[in-house]
């Protein structure tokens, strides 16, 4: 009978007319429970949250990349392993962490992240830029970084190779 209870609310709720305002009607709304079994008792808390159906555009331009760097507005992630640093070169002011050790890395607590990776620890909302050789592992580290919470996370989906070109031709 609860579950029948739970199945109903989830109907009404996902039949709740969209905030004026907002950019789409078609956005998605998800509903999360919580059951709390205190002393035998159980009862569920729900609650609603709102993703946007517009995607987020996570490409940063090689124009883009050069002005972060100079500023120092972004940790720049090199997502190569480190034969591919030593063979095919680096981008200036980049920290290498390969990709297998992402998700690992970016739970680490800030003191172990220097020590491992000679680099300051990203904080969630810190804008974080990867990047590796052509700009698929790059993809897969920045998915990794969102589903960890990472709000500005982006990536350089010409990678190393056309950085390279690039900088050779200025």
């Amino acid at each position: 009978m609860a579950l029948r209870r739970c199945w109903r609310l989830t109907g009404l709720l996902l039949r709740l007319p969209v905030p004026p305002g907002s950019s789409s009607p078609v956005g998605r709304l998800t509903v999360s429970s919580f059951i709390n079994t205190n002393g035998g008792f159980k009862s569920a808390k729900f609650q609603l949250r709102r993703f946007s159906s517009e995607a987020r555009n996570t490409d940063v331009s090689y124009e883009r990349l050069k002005q972060l760097l100079a500023d120092g507005k972004a940790l720049v992630v090199d997502v190569r392993e480190p034969w591919e640093l030593r063979e095919y070169g680096l981008v200036p002011g980049s920290v290498n962490v390969p990709l297998g050790q992402v998700n690992t890395a970016l739970q680490l607590d800030p003191e172990e992240f220097r020590e491992k990776y000679d680099g300051v620890m990203p904080t969630r909302t810190d804008k974080i830029v990867f990047l590796c050789l052509a700009g698929i592992r790059s993809k897969t580290a920045l998915n990794t970084a969102v589903a960890l919470g990472y709000r500005d996370a982006q990536h350089y989906p010409g990678g190393w190779q056309d950085w390279a070109e690039r900088e050779q031709h200025k």
